[in-house]
């Protein structure tokens, strides 16, 4: 059987809310990867902003959705996941394939590439059905929640 969360689970892991909470469902993950997903629909308060009269995703939240899945999967194991946040030090090799259109479902595919503890760099791919929409690498690090990265 598949490692899944609901959004419930996900809320318990990562501080996002509406409307900055990306991923709607995590279908599967593993030691090193992860699997989510967002539903896009014409109601997301950007596409009343982001180009008006043409609908598409902005890029920026498109790298905010794997960011958030990745947190999920950097954090799943720690104790106490709420007390702690990921914080991204670097995004680099970041691609936009297609646009994400309303009635869209964003797969994001997620995998650690090094893992130090508290810090990760994690690779990342989106997709629309089986066509790549975005890709990135990110260098992330775990910090309790209330402090800065100077802190630890």
């Amino acid at each position: 059987m598949a490692n899944t969360m609901d959004i419930n689970e996900i809320m318990k892991i990562l501080p996002h809310r509406y409307p900055i909470l990306l991923v709607d469902r995590i279908l599967d993950y593993t030691e090193d990867t992860i699997t989510g997903i967002k539903n896009v629909t014409i109601n997301e308060p950007f596409f009343q902003g982001h180009f008006p009269g043409h609908p598409i995703m902005p890029g920026v939240l498109i790298v905010e959705g794997m960011a958030q899945c990745a947190g999920c999967l950097m954090l799943r194991n720690v104790e106490k996941p709420e007390d702690h946040v990921m914080y991204f030090m670097s995004l680099n090799n970041i691609k936009f394939r297609k646009p994400v259109l309303p009635g869209d479902t964003l797969i994001y595919k997620m995998k650690a590439i090094s893992s130090t503890g508290r810090a990760a760099k994690i690779k990342g791919e989106a997709y629309v059905e089986d066509k790549k929409v975005c890709e990135a690498e990110m260098t992330a690090m775990r910090i309790a929640r209330g402090k800065d990265s100077s802190e630890g």
